[in-house]
């Protein structure tokens, strides 16, 4: 049998298309139970936990579809970088996504909280050398190719970006959870239970327009309109 490797990529990127998108669905669903006061605080905090575990396959999905698009994107001539510059691509993220997922195993704890913070500091690097790269691009100075039939990969690196950016509020949110939830098990009070429920209202707003642009991001690595 012969290996197709742009099949094969392109097979792990609509799997991670699916349980980020699905991730996020299951996350904003869970948050009702997060926040109704009705239930027991063991009851909430099992559905606390039950968004963890949901999340974390978003957060996987959502960090592998960069190197996964870098990989893709050599493939169609889309950006130039091949060779050791892929290389680097996969060896950051994949160890970015052992980060991620040590701060999942550790989470409710302190050393996951810190571990957390790292997390989003990535992001704050990864956020804006893709816009930069994303702007540039549109402007015709690279680093990926403007061309006929080429401008929808800088167009989706900037919707990623702003996925990024939108997940990235939303990690905030939820690291809240784990310290709203250490208050309100020492000494419950509405004023902790209020900003709880804000944080949370907050977050599902926003991923009202997360689940758009991440559709935009499927249709245009599907479609390749322009």
């Amino acid at each position: 049998m012969e290996f197709n490797e742009l099949a094969t990529l392109r097979w792990l990127h609509i799997v991670c298309m699916v349980y980020w998108l699905g991730g996020e669905w299951g996350v904003f669903q869970t948050s009702y139970n997060v926040i109704n006061r009705a239930l027991s605080m063991g009851e909430r905090r099992r559905h606390m936990e039950t968004a963890y575990r949901i999340d974390i396959l978003a957060r996987t999905g959502i960090i592998m579809l960069l190197p996964l698009g870098i990989h893709m994107g050599n493939i169609w001539g889309t950006q130039p970088y091949g060779g050791a510059w892929l290389t680097f691509s996969w060896v950051f993220c994949l160890s970015w996504l052992g980060l991620c997922w040590s701060a999942f195993l550790y989470r409710e704890t302190d050393t996951g909280i810190r571990l957390t913070k790292i997390d989003e500091a990535i992001r704050f690097l990864v956020i804006p050398a893709l816009f930069l790269a994303a702007i540039s691009s549109f402007l015709g100075h690279g680093p990926f190719n403007a061309g006929p039939g080429q401008l929808w990969y800088s167009s989706k690196v900037f919707i990623y970006a702003i996925t990024l950016v939108i997940g990235l509020k939303l990690r905030f949110i939820m690291r809240e959870w784990t310290v709203m939830f250490r208050r309100l098990a020492q000494s419950p009070d509405a004023e902790t239970e209020n900003i709880l429920d804000r944080s949370i209202r907050t977050g599902r707003r926003l991923a009202y327009f997360y689940w758009i642009c991440i559709g935009s991001i499927a249709y245009l690595g599907a479609s390749k309109p322009f």
